[in-house]
């Protein structure tokens, strides 16, 4: 995706996204100046940054995360995010769904790490790997290696986790009705019937499985069919219906809390649209390091520094 960072008040930044698959998304970004507005999304994110400085607000917190430097947010933990200088950031991500990781783990609780910011370890390097090459589709069993190479490193740096009983498939069950239907709004009354437990525990066993609550799960699901048919180069209006938002406006509120960036302004990051679609600015020109530039070496680069 070649061409201009896009601008908008200020800020400039390229998204692009990879070769994923269920549970996974890949991605790669350049900023300049402060991109994300405070969002918080029910997966966790591992991050490497490649050249640049990462700054962030996590848990009342700020933080800076340097080149060769790893940052992993937990599940719905609200965070910022952009360059920490003028020379902008780039960076790659993986985005992991919380139950590929109850998997990976055998049902023990989700790792959480306490400190966002970590130094490169041989389970990270591991990591790094997969994201070399963003580009490349994941087959199942590619999947499952890369799952369990985030694993790794997740456990790695967790703080050791509180035992718990949790009926997993119980909760699955609910997790796989807001899956299959997420437009519609589904009644605590059926979420007790599928789980075969009362709303109380589905409640507290949901988000100790899945890092979140059924009803912001089912809103991450509804964002996920609106960036599907915004891609597809659905007018927002139409999109906020399809995805069971009660308007345009609804629809944006909950992109910009989930994404922390409206679904215009996400819609043009994604697509290479022209910085006068987003807002006021000239074009960024060599300041800030091209998007495909974001090379396969810089990954490795970083991880021998």
């Amino acid at each position: 995706m070649a061409g201009e960072l896009l601008v908008a008040r200020g800020t400039a930044y390229r998204l692009r996204f990879g070769g994923g698959a269920d549970g996974i998304e890949r991605m790669a970004a350049s900023l300049r100046g402060v991109a994300f507005a405070p969002h918080r999304h029910d997966t966790y994110a591992v991050g490497l940054t490649l050249a640049g400085v990462q700054a962030f607000r996590y848990r009342g917190s700020s933080w800076h995360c340097l080149p060769g430097r790893w940052h992993v947010l937990h599940p719905d933990e609200t965070h910022d995010g952009g360059a920490g200088s003028e020379e902008g950031l780039d960076y790659r991500i993986i985005y992991l769904d919380p139950a590929l990781v109850q998997d990976a783990l055998g049902g023990r609780a989700l790792p959480f790490v306490a400190d966002p910011v970590l130094e490169p370890t041989p389970a990270s390097r591991a990591v790094a790997d997969w994201l070399a090459d963003i580009d490349q589709p994941l087959d199942d069993v590619q999947a499952v290696e890369m799952t369990t190479a985030v694993v790794d490193m997740l456990t790695q740096h967790a703080r050791p986790a509180r035992s718990a009983a949790l009926d997993l498939e119980a909760v699955r069950r609910v997790r796989e009705l807001l899956v299959d239907d997420p437009v519609r709004r589904h009644r605590v009354a059926e979420f007790e019937r599928v789980a075969g437990m009362d709303r109380w525990a589905v409640a507290r066993q949901f988000r100790a499985a899945f890092g979140t609550s059924p009803t912001r799960f089912r809103t991450l699901r509804q964002l996920d069919v609106a960036r599907r048919l915004i891609r597809a180069g659905v007018p927002l209006g139409e999109v906020a219906v399809a995805a069971g938002f009660a308007d345009q406006s609804h629809l944006t509120r909950m992109f910009k809390r989930a994404f922390g960036l409206t679904p215009a302004v996400w819609a043009a990051g994604v697509s290479g649209a022209s910085a006068d679609r987003v807002g006021d600015g000239g074009h960024v020109g060599a300041a800030v390091t091209e998007f495909d530039g974001l090379a396969e070496q810089g990954v490795a680069d970083v991880q021998q520094g």
